[in-house]
């Protein structure tokens, strides 16, 4: 390896180590009302922070008429906090009581049965993990669905791989119960279900490394998304649920919703009403959607 390509991986490294640690981590040791202060105005004041994600974000939704000229740094440093929180909360959960997510997380809507068979459907949307945790707690026996963490992206980049090995692990904690690898096949999700337990997945995936995908709307665009775990669904008469987790930029307060959507015996019909709620949520809160970066993935497929 040459001196120049030493260098810029002692670069990346050094940027994951503040990006994926070292500042997300000050929510392990602050109290939180002073916490979220200082990450929201790390968030307005350094673009630096998370740079090449943001920046791409802000890109490809203006491209596509989410971000009005005259709002665009609003809108970058609402995409950097939520990213910013995102990371935080693997620390906070570490480290906060069940009590704590009393008092920051207003839920609206009540988990399914837990001795049911069921399909609990959520977006990379907002800051996801205290909603695994408020399942766990309820009761839910539920295996969030995860990638292999083994992929070409990690090649170079420790800092990187123990953070998402540490925070595949906190999800296993949260839910009090082992993640799901997915990445062959859907047959681990399948015994899942059979058991009477329940899966939990992001939903919007890009579809170009799949076999069989199906077209929905996200953000008022014609998009295509993986359809094997919605097809599961109607095959075997899974009950889904959609749950959101979301972020009040003022304060710091969390927000949980919880839908159910019952059964259905049509899959276009499921996609529709899953893909719905994404879209409704990036009408609310457009910069909460973390995967613009990876719009011409969900889109350009899809014309």
């Amino acid at each position: 390896m040459s001196l120049a390509s030493l260098v810029h991986q002692a670069r990346v490294n050094a940027r994951d180590a503040v990006e994926l640690v070292l500042i997300p981590a000050l929510a392990a040791v602050l109290p939180w009302p002073l916490c979220f202060r200082i990450f929201r105005s790390l968030a307005g004041r350094f673009s630096w922070l998370y740079r090449a994600s943001c920046e791409s974000a802000l890109r490809e939704a203006h491209a596509r008429g989410w971000v009005p000229d005259d709002q665009q740094g609003q809108w970058i440093a609402r995409r950097r906090l939520v990213t910013l929180v995102d990371h935080a909360d693997m620390y906070l959960s570490a480290t906060r009581s069940d009590a704590w997510m009393a008092r920051h997380l207003k839920v609206t809507g009540t988990w399914p049965q837990a001795n049911e068979a069921g399909i609990f459907c959520t977006f990379h949307w907002g800051a996801g993990m205290w909603g695994l945790r408020h399942a766990g707690v309820a009761g839910m026996h539920a295996h969030a669905l995860v990638a292999a963490l083994d992929g070409a992206h990690f090649a170079g980049r420790p800092v990187l791989h123990w953070y998402a090995r540490r925070r595949t692990a906190m999800v296993a904690r949260a839910l009090c119960g082992p993640v799901l690898d997915v990445s062959a096949s859907l047959r681990p999700a399948l015994r899942a279900l059979r058991n009477k337990e329940q899966v939990m997945a992001a939903m919007d995936v890009p579809s170009d490394q799949v076999a069989a995908s199906i077209p929905v709307r996200i953000a008022g665009l014609e998009a295509l998304v993986p359809k094997a775990l919605l097809r599961l669904a109607v095959d075997q008469k899974v009950p889904v649920a959609i749950y959101l987790t979301g972020l009040d930029a003022g304060t710091g307060q969390r927000f949980l919703s919880i839908e159910p959507l019952g059964t259905f015996a049509d899959l276009d019909a499921l996609a529709q009403a899953v893909f719905e709620r994404l879209d409704e949520a990036i009408r609310t809160d457009s910069a909460a959607w973390h995967f613009w970066s990876e719009a011409p993935r969900f889109f350009d497929h899809a014309r």
